[in-house]
């Protein structure tokens, strides 16, 4: 089929059509009361066209009507499901939304008034041409009667193919008018500022959410497996059936918290009204110890300040970076001589893991995602965190702001 024929093909053509039929019907509804439609005037046809613009504005204050509009220009002006055309879209950039200020009901008041005003326009045309076919119908028979028709009639053999042209010169109209309302409906009564920034924000939060998830789901399972793996490798060298029960111990006591981590994280994905269990913090960093040590780790710990009256975003966050850090040194490093400080104050956490590093072996590798965790953790509660080799040893510094 020839492109410039495909759009007579597609349903969206005709909704589009239909939406600027119904546009128009408050324009004629007024006109049949003033001022009449008896062999009209130009002047008259002017009037007709300026009649609803006055009740048009006042509807247009009324802030449900917005999102009246905004429905029927989506289900009738854009390809979606509905349509057969490719590419089509489910969310065009109309708003739903009732009308939440000022601004919003005068760009509704210029979109109801252009619709009218495009619908009564369309019909006319289409008019017009619509009539020129019929009359070059019954061209071949007897003259047809012309009478309300602004273009000229063909007779004789000209008749048909001027018929055919004004044909799809009604359904180009159509077409043109469709698309050019699409457009507009797209500008007038797309989001406005407020709404944009609104969105925007909620899909910032989705975006943070789904890190932080991925976050958790990372140093939790990462640190259950790291263990496992390590504890597994232990006990099959040391062939000791006391370490190896020991070595299941804490391969079990590692997986049922990683078990429950992702218990909780399922439960926010699915939206689940049971009350979910709270993250580990920092006060639980005991369980990270046990299990580092269980996997040959040498973990000498020192704090100093209270702990337990950390704000619970900073305890929460300083417990996933420990488990992180403890993770990394038993991937990388092995059962290694572990240093670990915490000191609180009253205006900050400071964190300082510190392990030896086996040879070179060490010091390659260690810049996967979970330090890049660490770091963006620390950015999002404005502190700071340094990862890397330091005096010979690998260190993880953690700084974190109280408040």
């Amino acid at each position: 089929m020839p492109g410039f024929l495909r759009p007579l093909t597609r349903a969206v053509t005709y909704t589009r059509g239909a939406h600027l039929l119904i546009g128009s019907v408050i324009a004629w509804i007024l006109a049949m009361v003033h001022p009449g439609l008896s062999r009209p005037s130009y002047g008259m046809w002017l009037l007709v066209l300026a009649d609803p613009i006055p009740l048009l504005v006042l509807v247009a204050m009324v802030p449900a009507v917005r999102r009246a509009e905004g429905l029927q220009a989506r289900m009738m002006l854009f390809p979606g499901p509905h349509a057969r055309v490719e590419g089509g879209q489910d969310d065009p950039g109309v708003s739903v939304a009732p009308s939440a200020s000022w601004r919003d009901r005068a760009r509704t008041a210029v979109w109801l008034v252009l619709r009218v005003e495009a619908g009564c326009a369309v019909v006319l045309l289409t008019g017009q041409l619509m009539g020129v076919v019929f009359a070059s119908l019954g061209a071949s028979d007897e003259p047809a009667d012309s009478d309300g028709l602004i273009l000229p009639v063909v007779r004789g053999w000209a008749a048909a193919p001027v018929g055919v042209v004004a044909l799809l010169a009604a359904l180009a109209t159509v077409v043109v008018a469709g698309r050019m309302l699409a457009w507009a409906a797209s500008r007038l009564l797309g989001p406005s500022p407020a709404e944009r920034l609104a969105a925007m924000e909620e899909r910032t939060e989705q975006l943070l959410e789904r890190n932080r998830i991925a976050r958790e789901l990372h140093d939790s399972i990462g640190h259950a497996l790291t263990v496992a793996v390590v504890q597994a490798g232990a006990a099959r060298a040391a062939s000791d059936p006391e370490f190896t029960a020991r070595a299941l111990e804490a391969v079990e006591e590692t997986g049922r918290a990683a078990l429950e981590d992702l218990e909780r994280v399922l439960r926010v994905l699915r939206e689940d009204e049971q009350p979910v269990s709270g993250r580990p913090a920092l006060t639980d960093a005991d369980r990270l110890l046990q299990s580092a040590r269980a996997s040959g780790a040498k973990v000498d710990v020192e704090v100093s300040g209270p702990v337990e009256r950390l704000p619970g975003p900073v305890s929460r966050e300083g417990y996933r970076m420990l488990q992180e850090a403890l993770t990394n040194v038993l991937r990388h490093s092995g059962p290694v001589p572990v240093r670990l400080r915490i000191a609180v104050d009253d205006a900050r956490l400071v964190m300082n893991v510190r392990n030896a590093l086996p040879g070179a072996a060490g010091s390659t590798g260690r810049g996967g995602s979970g330090l890049r965790g660490i770091r963006e953790r620390a950015t999002l509660l404005g502190g700071r965190a340094t990862t890397g080799p330091h005096d010979g040893e690998w260190q993880v510094h953690v700084e974190l702001p109280l408040k």
